[in-house]
């Protein structure tokens, strides 16, 4: 540890969530080090150190890497002296490059150091607890309750190297208020984008996620006769992939004229929308009534996918759930149905497909987890989405952009996601090689964000 950071300014604090720089935990013990040592933090059995960015002598840090991915999609460099200046990246140079003796450099040289990573489908409320009677009560507890429970999720998140996150919505808009609650301010180190509640329609997919369209009121009525803080609207046009047949798919939710109308105001409020849609139908309505992304998308097929890509439509295509669930299911097998984790595979195989033709076709795609579904964890889903990126054809550094700039960009962080002069300084630095990556991504050895070391134990 580099003894040329000042840690100064910490006090006790009587708040159960106690407010360490930008992030909020809970359960917090601290212990104050010395003006040459670290802050360490104590939180739910996992200790971080705060590393105030401060040099001492100048506001310049570099670092050694040994591998460079940048986010671009383009191959890994090797030997690399990537530069901070007040939290944000300076010159990316060769590491035979001469740098000033004022300047600490830190060595990396056995990491390979990529943007920090980006889900961009999640559902923070709920956990990827298989237990039926702990999902229940994840949804019908008190909100004190839930509240932890969103805060463990977010540090899951921050451990395994996810900076930002987009949420798909719950039944009670809790994400929204956990985000502009007073107690959890400053804002996390994670970055949140929430929607509230999602929409759909009377009695169809949808109750965990959002509510019903009133009687009386159209689809965007239904979001817009009460101003909220959301970051962006969720529609949900369809229902869930089915575990009992093979490719069956559930009629659109909303006609288009009504989609058209929700997305058009919307946009007109500064606000992008995210729709739930699986199958041809579905998918093709939310793509033509101008979405800015799709959800899922399991079945949709190939016109969808160059309506999608002639429209700048970004997809999300969250094949870590029907991993979860086929996994889950061939090791616990079904009460009724034991041919249930044989129809998971195949839909598996079929989303992974898709996803290879849409690389091949110019789909935008973003990396998201549905983390909070039944076997996807918070955070640690996102190696499973990388790696079911690769099989199906991405090269690792291509599945990081989407994992980053494209998640960025889905989220409006348009100074995120890449490693590059005048973006904000987020990174991840692995101990290993790129050849050995979506594999050994627990293996984080080194957080920066927002130029700022965030250190915990080695893992993800």
């Amino acid at each position: 540890m580099s003894t040329n950071y000042r840690v100064e300014n910490w006090t006790w604090s009587e708040d159960p969530f106690y407010r360490l720089g930008l992030m909020s935990v809970s359960r917090l013990a601290i212990r104050v080090g010395t003006a040459e040592s670290d802050t360490c933090e104590r939180v739910e059995g996992l200790w971080i150190h705060i590393l105030h960015e401060r040099p001492m002598k100048n506001n310049t840090i570099a670092y050694r890497v040994g591998w460079l991915i940048d986010g671009s999609g383009e191959s890994a460099l090797s030997n690399r002296i990537v530069t901070i200046e007040d939290a944000h990246f300076g010159k990316i140079l060769a590491d035979d490059r001469r740098i000033s003796e004022h300047i600490t450099i830190v060595d990396m040289s056995d990491c390979t150091v990529f943007p920090a990573l980006i889900d961009s489908h999640v559902h923070l409320v709920m956990s990827g607890n298989t237990e039926p009677s702990m999902r229940q009560n994840q949804l019908t507890n008190e909100y004190e309750e839930r509240r932890k429970t969103i805060a463990a999720h977010l540090l899951q998140h921050l451990r395994c190297g996810v900076v930002a996150v987009r949420d798909g919505g719950d039944q009670n808009g809790d994400i929204l208020r956990y985000k502009h609650d007073p107690a959890n301010l400053p804002l996390p180190l994670v970055t949140i984008a929430a929607p509230g509640r999602a929409r759909r329609a009377p009695g169809r997919y949808g109750k965990l996620i959002g509510i019903e369209v009133p009687p009386g009121k159209t689809l965007a009525q239904s979001f817009f006769t009460e101003q909220s803080p959301r970051d962006h609207l969720k529609i949900v046009n369809s229902g869930l992939n089915s575990l009992t047949q093979f490719g069956v798919e559930s009629p659109p939710q909303f006609e288009k004229e009504a989609l058209i109308q929700a997305i058009t105001t919307a946009r007109q409020r500064g606000l992008p929308t995210m729709v739930h849609a699986n199958g041809a139908i579905p998918v093709r309505l939310a793509v033509e009534a101008g979405c800015d992304s799709i959800e899922h998308g399991f079945f949709m097929g190939k016109p969808n996918m160059q309506r999608m890509a002639d429209n700048g439509v970004v997809w999300v295509p969250t094949a870590a759930t029907m991993k979860a669930y086929s996994d889950y299911l061939q090791a616990q097998g079904h009460r009724s149905d034991p041919s249930f984790a044989e129809v998971s595979q195949q839909n598996l195989d079929h989303q992974l497909e898709q996803i290879g033709i849409a690389r091949q076709m110019g789909v935008t795609l973003a990396l998201g987890t549905d983390a909070g579904s039944p076997g996807v964890r918070h955070g640690y889903g996102v190696k499973m989405e990388l790696e079911l990126f690769v099989a199906a054809g991405y090269r690792v550094e291509e599945a990081i952009r989407c994992a980053s700039r494209n998640g960025a960009r889905l989220m409006g962080l348009h100074d995120r996601g890449k490693i590059a002069p005048g973006m904000r300084a987020d990174f991840m630095a692995v101990r290993t090689t790129p050849d050995q990556l979506p594999a050994d991504l627990h293996r984080i050895a080194h957080r920066v964000v927002a130029g700022r070391p965030i250190d915990m134990p080695e893992g993800g």
